[in-house]
């Protein structure tokens, strides 16, 4: 899939310096930026969702220990 990523010049500059820094393309770093943010959001809402639903069978047990 193709897609145009715009940039303001102080984003644009700073990958720019990244990506030389790395040897590595402007679209590389990108790309693994892109991965790494979905990875981390995707673990993060499985967690929210096991906790959603399992929190609340040890409501009483965690309010105790709280005291």
């Amino acid at each position: 899939m193709a897609m145009t990523l715009r940039l303001d010049d102080a984003e644009g500059a700073a990958l720019r310096k990244r990506a030389e820094l790395e040897a590595r393309s402007m679209q590389d770093i990108a790309r693994e930026a892109i991965r790494e943010y979905i990875e981390h959001h995707s673990r993060s809402d499985l967690i929210d969702s096991i906790l959603d639903r399992e929190l609340p069978r040890f409501a009483e047990a965690l309010e105790r220990l709280g005291k």
